[in-house]
């Protein structure tokens, strides 16, 4: 391990792979297996129209932080204005929610129940 991750379970998502790798101290990476038939936007400006619909960034290229109080952050999202696209992993103990940056980076925000 060159990066000193060490992997963690992760939640069963079918025939999705993926793997969730975890830093001690600083953060955990998750690497999702993409199928590129589905031809999901990788954002809103490098799709080939502009698409800016949060509920494609499950499956595109974001970027994963938590929050100590996930309801608090959310509620400040709507409160913005910011669109956004939620949903909680099959065992019910991690919610996400997903949304763009103003420069167009997908986001997500994920607390563990």
């Amino acid at each position: 391990m060159v990066f000193g991750f060490e992997e963690i379970e992760s939640p069963d998502f079918g025939d999705l792979q993926v793997v969730w790798l975890n830093l001690p101290g600083a953060f955990a990476m998750h690497i999702i297996q993409r199928n590129p038939s589905t031809n999901l936007p990788e954002g809103p400006y490098s799709a080939t129209s502009a698409v800016k619909d949060p509920s494609h960034l499950p499956m595109g290229h974001h970027i994963c932080f938590s929050v100590p109080n996930f309801d608090s952050f959310l509620h400040s999202l709507k409160e913005k204005g910011i669109e956004t696209f939620q949903k909680s992993l099959p065992d019910g103990k991690v919610k996400q929610v997903f949304f763009f940056d103003p420069d167009g980076n997908g986001l997500e925000v994920a607390s563990r129940s």
